[in-house]
Order: structure tokens, then C-alpha cells, then sequence
């Protein structure tokens, strides 16, 4: 058996070199090479047709997405715009047209893609911004309107803002409507519904705005959901042919419901798939060379051994040059490739594979891994240029970015040649390096250069609109006290006649420490139309202060023309006010000065005689005129006499601080102490601020009162801590004059100051807004100090978090007037509330001042308030009554 098996083997291995004899092995090879290459090729064909597939609608997706969040973030920023208007009508519903035009015109603009507001109480639109070009709106009443009423009546019974459209506008045009249902407080904490506020999204703006309208953008897109209905069927923005043609859709939230989206390639699915037919050919044109190089194999076997020697002689040179090259490629870190033109065979060297983030061993089977590994924005223009370079066989020079598999990306540049092998085969050479850095800094030059022209323009507008508010007043449209002196006082061409008239408006401090700054504003308003409605065409009417008018008149300055002018004024600033289902009263009073000019200092003269009839009419009892005389100019020099009263005290350190207690809301541990000035005045005892403050503010002496108050301040920290009193900190009022001087640090340097005890407090008003490079400065050195600040009367001023987040101050003050209507209004309860979660927000420690109940302490403690100081608690005491009352802890009795 094992015999028989023997001679069977050694029969076919006979059989098997006969048959290798006659038959040629290159043959074989090639047709074997030819049936693999066909198979792989027919499964490459298949996976690049499945992945260009997958790869286009995923491009598709990432670009709708990108439209559909520009769409959604301007359509929700126009919104959010619109409800603080809102907001602001259902705090103040008796707005009038010119203060809702105001209030309006700042949300209309570049920065949005509102077209016009407009206001409806009781559903008919009676203010509208801009008038100009929406004159048929005004009037609309959207009960009788058969187009918009049902849209109305929706916002109406739902409560909530909807938005409609796209709608035929009543003014011409097309638009979005946002229609917002006001509710303002009624009896018993109740909403009574106000009407509706109306802002109008143009169609066109926001499509452009959100890149709709872009020519380079690679997508068609159609949008349906009429009314934010996203079952309704209806196409308002492109081919509703585009929602058949097997989309990528997405949808669109909005407040109060949702549009679908839909996108295809802007030249069809067969062109994003790519060019099929160009793979195949690859795939072609790589099998043929295959055959023929196998074919071939046969006849360069014999060859070879020829030239064996002389190829071990050259691959020694050969590997000497290679060493020496790579060498200078590891040094530059240039990646070098290769790619054979005739079999499209790539060839990458390691630092190539590192370039493109491919692990060393990667295989590059030819230019698709290239191509695969471009950005897909920049893929076909590189590889048009690409292809052009070797068409038209010149230098191939070309930058591109690369997504690398960890997501980043990467900048290369590439330089290549054509070159022809001796046996006419042709390939390109080429190398790549990673330029990311130089694109980084040259697209941040091109930013930067971007952005100093825009501010460059944006600074040549703002000069001539500060120009304007530098000669006018921003609240009345009056010229200010610049304009008379630059328009009026400085022009030679005056007559000399000149009169005269200082009007001060009485009670009104009152109605804006009661009602608030927008009462007080609608007041100086009034006042200002009073004013105008009284003065000849070529008088002048200027606010010069707070509350403060000069009227110059150059008609007939007689005594009775300028008694009955005056008397008229006052007849008429008596007339009440009606404000928020009130009416307000307040007067003025009216200093006149008439006289020959013939100079400006003259006419300055005049302005401070003017100024001393003011006064006189002031001390009469107000609400009345007083002309300057010379007994008056006396009496001014009475009151300078005042004056120096003051400064004497300065001199006999008669001001001392008065300590008022600072507690934690929660445990009502004292936390701290505020410092208070009183002066030790020899004939009248204890005064408050209030009795010299004013007077020391005109002499600018209120920095030394700091100084002094600050000083006695740090010597009774000393004697507190010898009673064993802990006072965690202590608060000293800073002034701005302080503030803006280069010598405040320098001034502080000879005294001891407790790090993280002492702290500054500085009004609202002083600094949060203005840009003043000297109070940074100022704030940045006393908190490297350990001197913590803090802002004083928090709400009375006019700051924006922008600025609270330049200061970030340690600790806010709510201002007393906020805090005193908490416990019967809801309302003010809430507007405290925000103030201490936007303190908080920004990690800043918040204190309510003007605690003057139990009660007041309860709320403010549980609406999250960090501490209390008012008088519920503790009055401002000496430091030696401060001693007992700390030891003594008196206020957890009253408490």
C-alpha cells in the first residue's frame, strides 16, 4: 500500500513539471492577477458608491444645521429683544408715543431684523416705531381685521407670545409677527390684560441675516410650517419640490411651535456622490498595468541577475544619499509623497503619515486617502487645482486644510513636480509642511485689521453723535450749559441786551426719591415743553443741571415783561402732572438778571447774578421770581462766610464717624460696620450729611472729610479690639474726586490698613459707566491692597452687568428706596429678588440697606439677601455705644 502510494506521488510531480514546462507561469499570474483585481475592484466600486452617499447627506445635515441655528438664534434674539420692551410696558403702561419711539428705536437696528414695533392697548395699534412707513398701521384694530384677528385673539387666550406669518403687512411688505399679550398689575396682585405689542421680523432681512440668500451656500432648503404649525404642509421658502427629492430634514423650535426644514445638494444627489465612473477607470487602469508588469515579470528575472552586482553597489550609494535626505527631512519636518501618474500608485513617507495623524503603518493605497483626508470645504477645489498641475504638467503649488481622525485641523502646504522616469513613466514629486501657525497669525492680522476699521468708523460716528450730546441734553433735546457758553456767551454778535432767567424746579428731588428716575424724568419733560411754549423764537431754553433751566432772552428785557414771563412759568409748573394714576406736583422757582453785555465776561456775570436771585427766590418760601439786586449780591457773601465755617471745622477735625451695624441675614451676626460722617458743629451740636455735604461738596473738600472719617475709623478699630469687639469689616465711603486722583494710592500709604477688613463704598453713579482709565486704575490697586469694594446705592444709578463684571465688586448695596415697598408690593419684591440673583450670578456678596421692620429683615432673608442695615436693627451710634451694643447684643432682644 505504502508502495502504491509512492509511485502515485511521484507520477503527478512528473506530471507537474511537464506541465510547468510548456506552460508560461507569467500568464497565469497575470489572468490570476486580473480575476482578484476585478473582484476587489467590483467591492471597492460598491463601498466608494454606499460611503460617497453616506459621506454627502452627512455634509448636507452639518449645513442645514448650521442655517437652521443662524435661523433660530436671530428669530429667538429678535424675540427676547421685544419681551424687555415688554417688560418695560407692563412696568410703565401710560408710555406715550415719544417714549415708546424712544425705548423702540434701540432695538431696531443693525443688530436685529425687526422692521417695526408697534403697541395696542386694547387690541388697537396706537404707537408704532418707525411712524415713517407704517402710517397705515396706526389704528389697526385687530378685532375687525379678518387677517390678523385670529392670530391676535390666539396670543390673547393663551397668554404667550405667538408668532404668525409670513404675512401681507397692512404698510406693504411681508413679515413674521411676534404678537405679545401685556399684562399689568391690578388690584389684589391681580394681571389685567393690557393689549398686545406687535414686532414685525422682516422676511427678507432675516433670511439674508441667517444666510438663506448666500450664493456659496451648496444647498437648496424649503421651509413649511405656516403660523409655526409644523403639520401644516405649506412651503413659504423655497422649491416645495425639494420635500420629494428624499431631503434632509430637520426641525426649527420656536416659542410657540416649530417649522420643518428640508435640504438637498444645490445640484442634485448624483452630483454629490462624486464622479463614479472616475473610480472605475482607476480601478481599470490599475488592473491593466498589473497584468502586463506580471506578464512581464518573467522577462526581467534573467535581467536581473546582470545587474545584481551593480544594483548592490548603487543601493550602498543609494542608502548613504537616503540617510544624509532623511536626515534634512527629520530636520525640516517635511513630509515627502510620491504618486506614479501611470498606475496612480501613492507612495508617503513617515512623516507624511504624521502629518495627515495616520499611525506609521497605515496603507496608502493611492490619491483617495488624500482626498479623504481633506477639509470637506476645501476637497474640491484642491483637487482641481491638483488636476489642472498635472493636465497642464506645471509646478503644483497649493495650500488646503486637513481633518485629522481626532477632529483637528490642520493647515499644509504642498510644492511638486512633474518628472519623467528613462522607460517614460511619468510621476509627480512632491513634499508637505504644516503652515497652521503662519494661517493662525495671518487670519488673526486680517481680523485684527477688520476690526480697527470697524472701530475706526464706529469712533468717527460716536464722535459726532458725543459731539451733539456735548451741546444738548440727552432726556429734553435743550441745549445744555456748553451751548450757551459756546453759541451764546462767546458769540460778539449778541445784542447787548440780555436777560436772564434761572429756573429751579421745586419739589422735585421729592417726586424722584418717591416715584423714581422715570418719574422724575417725565417731569423735567413737562418742565421743558412749559419752558418752550413761554419763550419768544430767537429766546433760548438750556437745562444746565439736574433740575436747573436758563432761559436767555434777547426781546424786551423791561422788568414787567420778564415779571409777567416768570409768573406765567410758575402759573403754569403748579398745573399737576398726570403719572401712572397720578398726578404729580411740583413748582419752580426763578432768579432773574438783566443787564447791558458788552462783553462775555459780562454775560458770565450775569449768569452768577441770575444764580443769586435763584437763591433768594428759594429762601422766600419757592414758587416765585426774585430779580437781582445789589442787597442780594450781599447776602451771597454771607453765604460764602458758611463756608468757611466749614473749612474751619476741617481745620478742628470737628467730623467724626458714627458706626452703623451690618448683620448676616440668616444668624444676624454682626458682619460689619459702615462708617457715617457727622459734624461736631460748636454752636448747633450733631449734623448729619445732609447739613454740609452739599457745601462741602462745592468746596471740594469732601475727600479731606473721607480722610479724616477714614483715620478715626482705623484708630477705633484698634480700641475695638482692645474691648474684645470682632468687627469683621469695615465700610468707608470713597468720593469720586478720590477716585479720579493719580495720588489716591499714595495718599493711603502712610496708613495701616487691616487686609480683607477695610472696605470702600462708592455710589453707583460714580464709576460703574464711566470710562475713565485713572478710577480702573484706582480699584485695581486698592483690591491688591486687600481693600475690598463695594457699590453703594445699587439701583439708583445706571449700570450695566457689563460693568459690574469689568469691577466685580465684593458686595452690592440695594439703595433703602428699593427696599421699603417689599412687604406690599410684589412687584418691588421681585425687582429685589433679580437684584440679588444677578449679584450672586456673579459671585458678589449682597446687603440690603433701609431695613426698617422685622418684616423687612424676614423677606429679604428669604428671598436669598447676604446681609441687613437699617434701623430695625441698629442706628448709627458712636464707637463707644457701638461697644456696649455689640457686647450687649441688644438687637437679638429687639428682634
Amino acid at each position: 500500500m505504502l508502495a502504491r502510494l509512492n509511485n502515485r506521488h511521484a507520477l503527478s510531480a512528473r506530471r507537474l513539471r511537464l506541465w510547468m514546462r510548456f506552460v508560461q507561469p507569467g500568464k497565469i499570474a497575470a489572468l490570476a492577477a486580473i480575476f482578484i483585481t476585478l473582484g476587489i475592484g467590483f467591492f471597492a466600486d460598491y463601498q466608494n458608491r454606499m460611503v460617497s452617499r453616506q459621506q454627502a447627506r452627512t455634509t448636507v445635515s452639518e449645513q442645514l444645521g448650521v442655517v437652521r441655528m443662524r435661523l433660530e438664534g436671530n428669530i429667538n434674539s429678535n424675540i427676547q429683544l421685544v419681551r424687555g420692551l415688554v417688560a418695560v410696558i407692563a412696568a410703565t403702561p401710560n408710555l406715550d408715543q415719544a417714549r415708546f419711539a424712544k425705548i423702540a428705536s434701540r432695538l431696531i437696528g443693525k443688530h436685529s431684523q425687526l422692521r417695526n414695533i408697534g403697541a395696542a392697548p386694547d387690541l388697537v395699534i396706537r404707537y408704532i416705531y418707525p411712524i415713517k412707513g407704517n402710517e397705515q398701521a396706526i389704528g389697526l384694530d385687530y378685532t375687525e381685521n379678518e387677517e390678523q384677528r385670529a392670530a391676535a385673539m390666539r396670543a390673547v387666550q393663551s397668554g404667550d407670545m405667538i408668532l404668525a406669518g409670513p404675512v401681507d403687512l397692512v404698510q406693504g411688505g411681508r413679515g413674521f409677527i411676534g404678537r405679545f399679550p401685556v399684562f399689568v398689575d391690578g388690584p389684589n396682585e391681580a394681571d389685567n390684560f393690557w393689549g398686545l405689542v406687535s414686532a414685525v421680523v422682516d422676511v427678507e432681512a432675516l433670511y439674508a441675516d441667517s444666510g438663506l440668500f448666500d450664493p456659496s451656500l451648496p444647498i437648496d432648503l424649503a421651509i413649511r410650517g405656516q403660523d409655526t404649525n409644523v403639520d401644516d404642509d405649506t412651503v413659504f421658502f423655497g422649491d416645495p419640490s425639494i420635500f420629494q427629492s428624499d431631503p434632509v430634514t430637520t426641525n426649527l423650535s420656536l416659542p410657540n411651535g416649530q417649522w420643518r426644514i428640508a435640504a438637498i445638494p444645490r445640484d442634485g444627489w448624483e452630483q454629490a456622490f462624486g464622479d463614479v465612473w472616475l473610480f472605475r477607470l482607476f480601478i481599470i487602469a490599475a488592473i491593466l498595468p498589473l497584468a502586463a508588469l506580471v506578464a512581464f515579470a518573467g522577462h526581467l528575472y534573467d535581467e536581473r541577475r546582470a545587474y545584481v552586482g551593480e544594483l548592490k553597489r548603487q543601493q550602498v550609494e543609494l542608502h548613504r544619499l537616503s540617510r544624509r535626505l532623511g536626515l534634512a527631512l527629520d530636520t525640516s519636518r517635511i513630509g515627502v509623497w510620491e504618486l506614479d501618474l501611470d498606475t496612480m500608485g501613492l507612495r508617503w513617507d513617515g512623516r507624511m503619515k504624521e502629518l495627515y495623524g495616520l499611525p506609521p503603518n497605515a496603507p496608502v493605497d493611492g490619491p483617495d486617502v488624500w482626498r479623504a483626508a481633506l477639509h470637506p470645504e476645501d476637497r474640491e477645489r484642491a483637487d482641481q487645482t491638483f488636476q489642472l498641475s498635472i493636465a497642464v504638467e506645471a509646478p503644483y503649488s497649493d495650500e488646503f486644510r486637513l481633518m485629522l481622525p481626532n477632529g483637528e485641523t490642520r493647515w499644509v502646504r504642498t510644492m511638486g513636480a512633474i518628472h519623467t522616469e528613462a522607460d517614460g513613466r511619468r510621476s509627480i514629486l512632491g513634499v508637505n509642511w504644516d503652515v497652521t501657525a503662519d494661517i493662525q497669525l495671518k487670519t488673526r492680522l486680517l481680523a485684527a485689521k477688520k476690526t480697527a476699521e470697524a472701530k475706526n468708523r464706529e469712533l468717527e460716528e460716536a464722535r459726532a453723535q458725543m459731539e451733539y450730546n456735548s451741546l444738548h441734553d440727552s432726556l429734553t433735546g435743550l441745549p445744555n450749559r456748553r451751548y450757551l457758553d459756546d453759541k451764546v456767551l462767546s458769540n460778539r454778535d449778541l445784542p447787548v441786551s440780555v436777560a436772564l432767567l434761572h429756573v429751579d424746579l421745586d419739589r422735585f428731588k421729592h417726586i424722584n426719591d418717591t416715584l423714581g428716575h422715570a418719574a422724575g424724568d417725565a417731569m423735567l419733560m413737562h418742565a421743558a415743553s412749559v419752558l418752550k411754549a413761554n419763550v419768544g423764537e430767537h429766546d433760548i431754553v438750556a437745562r444746565v443741571g439736574g433740575d436747573e433751566f436758563i432761559i436767555a432772552t434777547t426781546a424786551t428785557i423791561d422788568e414787567q415783561h420778564l415779571s409777567a414771563m416768570a409768573g406765567s412759568i410758575i402759573e403754569q409748573m403748579r398745573e399737576p402732572v398726570p403719572y401712572r394714576h397720578q398726578e404729580c406736583r411740583f413748582g419752580a422757582s426763578i432768579g432773574i438778571a438783566a443787564g447791558i453785555c458788552p462783553s462775555t465776561e459780562s454775560l458770565e456775570r450775569l449768569l452768577i447774578d441770575a444764580d443769586i436771585a435763584l437763591y433768594r427766590a428759594k429762601k422766600e418760601g419757592r414758587n416765585r421770581y426774585a430779580f437781582f439786586s445789589e442787597t442780594l449780591k450781599a447776602e451771597a457773601m454771607q453765604n460764602k462766610r458758611v463756608a468757611d465755617d466749614v473749612l474751619g471745622s476741617l481745620e478742628r477735625r470737628e467730623f467724626v464717624p458714627y458706626f452703623q451695624p451690618q448683620f448676616d441675614a440668616k444668624t444676624l451676626d454682626v458682619v460689619g460696620v459702615e462708617a457715617l460722617a457727622r459734624w461736631v458743629h460748636p454752636q448747633h451740636g450733631m449734623l448729619p450729611p445732609s447739613a454740609f455735604l452739599s457745601v462741602a461738596d462745592e468746596l471740594n473738600v469732601v475727600p479731606l472729610i473721607d480722610r479724616m472719617i477714614l483715620e478715626q475709623t482705623l484708630w477705633h478699630s484698634t480700641e475695638w479690639q482692645a474691648h474684645d469687639i470682632s468687627i469683621p469689616r469695615m465700610s468707608v465711603n470713597v468720593s469720586t474726586g478720590q477716585l479720579k486722583s493719580d495720588r489716591l494710592i499714595e495718599n493711603l500709604s502712610d496708613l495701616v490698613l487691616p487686609a480683607t477688613k477695610l472696605s470702600f463704598e462708592l455710589l453707583e453713579s460714580t464709576f460703574l459707566d464711566d470710562d475713565d482709565a485713572m478710577i480702573a486704575n484706582n480699584i485695581e490697586q486698592l483690591r491688591e491692597m486687600g481693600i475690598g469694594i463695594e457699590i453703594d446705592d445699587f439701583g439708583t444709578g445706571h449700570a450695566s452687568i457689563v460693568s459690574l463684571i469689568q469691577i466685580h465688586p465684593s458686595r452690592l448695596k440695594i439703595e433703602r428706596r428699593l427696599v421699603a415697598p417689599i412687604p406690599h408690593s410684589s412687584s418691588q419684591r421681585r425687582l429685589v429678588a433679580s437684584i440679588i440673583e444677578i449679584g450672586h450670578s456673579l459671585g458678589i456678596e449682597v446687603l440690603a440697606e433701609g431695613v426698617e421692620t422685622l418684616e423687612h429683615a424676614a423677606i429679604l432673608r428669604d428671598l436669598g439677601c447676604d446681609s441687613l442695615q437699617g434701623y430695625a436693627l441698629g442706628m448709627p451710634m458712636s464707637s463707644r455705644k457701638l461697644i456696649e451694643f455689640v457686647r450687649e447684643e441688644r438687637w437679638r432682644k429687639a428682634a
